[in-house]
């Protein structure tokens, strides 16, 4: 079992980052002392923190990460990580066409000024 503060340094979460994913249920201490309500994890929530972090850099939002961490057999996950896929496809495909747009406007400019 680890105390809050060594399973911060581990995984690099904040406390902060802790308690809230806490209070989120997506990342509840394995236990709670009843005398001085201490939180303790363990390695089980090793591996969900080091999920949780790796969500997060792919951009999945707080209800998305409750989602995948409410499917405990996390069957959904690569449903979620193709649509994920797909939506970030579209944004780079809609900031080309920005580019383009930017492109052509520039050269435009360059036309009318010659």
């Amino acid at each position: 079992m680890y105390k809050v503060s060594e399973f911060a340094e581990i995984t690099g979460l904040s406390k902060n980052t802790l308690r809230y994913y806490a209070e989120e249920k997506l990342l509840e201490p394995a236990y709670i002392d009843p005398n001085n309500h201490y939180r303790y994890y363990d390695d089980g929530s090793y591996f969900l923190a080091i999920l949780l972090i790796k969500l997060r850099r792919l951009g999945f939002t707080i209800q998305e990460m409750r989602t995948v961490m409410k499917d405990e057999s996390f069957e959904n996950l690569e449903k979620l990580l193709v649509q994920k896929k797909e939506k970030i496809q579209m944004q780079i495909d809609d900031l080309e066409e920005q580019l383009e747009e930017i492109d052509d406007f520039l050269a435009s400019g360059k036309e009318e000024q010659e």
